[in-house]
Formats: C-alpha cells, structure tokens, sequence
C-alpha cells in the first residue's frame, strides 16, 4: 500500500479511538512511510520465496546462512511501526492510558479495525 493510503487509514483509526490530534499529523506522516517501506520489503521478501535464512558469499568467497535481509527489514518497520501506534493511543494499553478506558466499541477498533482489514 502506498504512503498516502496508510495516511489516511492510520488517521480514520485516530479519529475512530477518539485520539486525532492535528499535531499527529506529523507522526502519522511517518508512520505511513515506515509501513509504505515495511510493505515494500514484505512484497520483495515473498517474492524471493519467503525464506527466512538465505546464504550468503562474502568478499573472501565463503558462503554462510544469514537472516534474510528483507525480513530483517520487515521487523525492523513493525517494532518502529509499533511504537508510533503505542504513540497515537492505537494499541489497547496506549488506548486505555489516553482514554482511562477500553471502550472502544462506540468509537470503533483503532488498530484492531486497520489489521483485520489487512488480513494480519
């Protein structure tokens, strides 16, 4: 999904949890970049056949199993990723530190509603 997509989609699940704020726009900015990125990486990742461990020769000739950098990239954006959710009140203990509460169901699910969409 594109940066502009994620902006949106991030924003409305502020706005669903009631904690849009207009100076998060910034912050939602780059989250969308961050998850623009960790798509991207996600794409490439399945595309090389979505091994976790690939081998690797180095400058000397040999050839040892490293992580998969697409994959380490991926987790590298999700825990990034996380910690602006956490931010903006979009994860259920951030929801409740903003809100004093989890009742979310008037407001809607926040992340919950943006992943299940996704399929995650």
């Amino acid at each position: 999904m594109k940066k502009a997509s994620w902006i949106r989609r991030i924003k409305k699940a502020c706005e669903d949890a009631g904690t849009y704020k207009p100076f998060f726009d910034y912050t939602i900015a780059t989250l969308g970049t961050i998850m623009e990125l960790r798509d991207d990486a996600l794409k490439k990742f399945k595309d090389s056949g979505g091994e976790t461990v690939i081998e690797y020769t180095n400058k000397n000739g040999s050839t040892n199993m490293v992580k998969n950098p697409a994959l380490t990239v991926v987790m590298d954006c999700h825990a990034q990723a996380l910690s602006y959710w956490r931010e903006m009140g979009l994860t259920s203990k951030s929801y409740k530190q903003m809100t004093g509460s989890l009742d979310v169901e008037d407001r809607g699910g926040g992340l919950d509603d943006v992943l299940s969409e996704l399929g995650l």
